[in-house]
């Protein structure tokens, strides 16, 4: 394990089991709490209230129930909201970082996602490099990374421990409870150690607190929803984040992977990671949570109204931080409609909240796909049902003045779907659950237009450009119903 620093003298247990602080319902900032502060915070009683509410959440025996601050607000509906962007965040949060699958085979699922989306093996931490606790291995592609991992057995010491928020017995856990998901989503930090303090000062739940790995890398948690923690990372000297050694761009304690055991020749051209799609049985106090400790703003919404079928409905809202490049939608069922919502069903399914899909951006969506159904039937990932023939004959009226004939045409031989705001235009597609589970599935989009130079000249997209798929939710409402259906009259028979 390489040499680690916790910052305060408490253990993640114990952080786990405290109740949360007030949420501030303000955009304003206030002044940013400073590490000195936190043991006495997380400590005094007088400033900690608890009340039970929606984001109850239970790993084991143990049970976390977070105050939520109801601040009035309201789902107005895509035609009545209006973005702003008031630079409210707490701290500066810079990009995605990673995103960690917890799993009880991390060799296969790695090398499944490895093969399906072009993503080679970069880097690992397991028996082969002295880690007894886990196996880790990370995929890379452009700026997106996954992490996968899998205990080793409990009864084995975490010293070894590369990650050392990993825990054996959490994890065995936590694919019993959800199969395989999302345990991790994270984020680059100017410092993990001020984001967690201010992160905790305004309600946000403790996962693990910080500790700093190697004198170099800053490493802390906070409760996401359900079991999926908010992971902040942060690099004393930012610059090895372009070093080849993985050890010093990722996390000290991983490896450079043998160039034989992955896929590196085979590219599919996914860059990023563009967005992490999260599914609660209630939005507000997860709204309410997640915008009190980030100060994050919303960027998007959508209502039953905007998005249902005749069938099933949902919510659905966007947070992002200030430069709108970190997005994490919300969505929530609309209960009591002629069908189960695919909301409720992922809730059943994976018991509880957590990572419905993550969405990756591709630089070319149709050398993207064609690489990816190339590989659907030999290990890679399956797609939704494609929409009608008449979705892409309406398509030339909308998407005309962006796409060419080609491109369309492209479209429907592939099954992507097109969408377009009063910014720019959406390409996207989805796969069907990568796991046993209806739960987690992957996004394949590519955004164009929305062109801008920054201070310096450089040339760059805005986040978020073309929405979020507004216009195709229908459509793909429909095509998971129909996949549902046909497992429900499976069950039947």
């Amino acid at each position: 394990m390489p040499n680690a620093t916790y910052i305060y003298s408490c253990n993640p247990e114990q952080h786990a089991a405290t109740p949360s602080l007030s949420v501030s319902s303000s955009n304003h900032v206030p002044p940013r709490v400073t590490p000195s502060q936190l043991p006495s915070l997380l400590h005094n009683k007088n400033t900690i209230t608890t009340k039970h509410s929606p984001l109850q959440n239970t790993m084991g025996n143990e049970t976390q129930t977070q105050t939520q601050t109801q601040t009035g607000f309201k789902l107005v509906g895509y035609k009545n909201f209006v973005r702003t962007n008031p630079k409210s965040d707490r701290f500066k949060v810079n990009r995605f970082h990673h995103v960690e699958f917890w799993c009880t085979d991390a060799t296969n699922a790695a090398r499944r996602f490895s093969w399906g989306l072009g993503m080679p093996i970069v880097a690992k931490s397991d028996l082969s490099t002295g880690n007894l606790t886990h196996a880790s291995y990370l995929l890379r592609s452009g700026d997106l990374s996954f992490l996968f991992s899998a205990p080793y057995s409990p009864s084995i010491s975490a010293s070894t421990a590369a990650i050392p928020t990993f825990d054996a017995s959490a994890c065995h856990s936590f694919s019993a409870k959800h199969g395989f998901a999302v345990r991790a989503v994270a984020v680059e930090v100017a410092d993990a150690e001020i984001a967690f303090a201010t992160s905790v000062a305004h309600g946000a739940l403790p996962a693990s607190p910080p500790v700093v790995l190697d004198n170099r890398v800053g490493l802390a948690e906070v409760r996401l929803y359900g079991d999926a923690v908010l992971r902040y990372i942060s690099y004393n000297n930012p610059s090895h984040t372009s070093d080849p050694n993985p050890g010093l761009w990722f996390l000290p304690g991983f490896e450079p992977m043998e160039e034989l055991s992955s896929f590196p020749s085979l590219d599919c051209g996914i860059r990023r990671l563009d967005h992490a799609v999260g599914n609660v049985p209630e939005l507000v106090p997860v709204v309410n949570y997640l915008k009190g400790f980030t100060g994050f703003h919303e960027f998007a919404e959508f209502t039953a109204e905007d998005v249902g079928t005749s069938e099933s409905g949902l919510n659905s809202l966007v947070l992002a931080n200030n430069e709108e490049m970190v997005l994490f939608p919300l969505n929530e069922p609309v209960y009591g409609t002629k069908r189960k919502s695919q909301i409720e069903t992922y809730l059943e399914h994976n018991e509880g909240p957590g990572v419905q899909h993550l969405a990756l951006v591709s630089d070319d969506i149709f050398n993207t796909l064609r690489e990816m159904r190339k590989r659907s039937c030999v290990g890679g990932f399956e797609f939704m049902p494609s929409p009608p023939p008449t979705y892409y004959a309406n398509l030339k009226n909308r998407a005309a003045d962006v796409l060419t004939d080609q491109q369309i045409k492209e479209c429907e031989e592939l099954g992507i779907l097109v969408d377009k705001d009063d910014q720019g235009t959406l390409l996207q597609i989805f796969t069907k659950p990568v796991g046993d589970r209806p739960t987690i599935f992957i996004e394949i989009i590519q955004r164009i237009g929305c062109m801008h130079k920054d201070e310096e000249g450089k040339v760059y997209q805005k986040g978020g450009c073309g929405g979020f798929g507004k216009g195709n939710f229908s459509e793909l409402f429909k095509s998971i119903e129909e996949y549902e259906k046909t497992l429900e009259s499976r069950r039947t028979a």
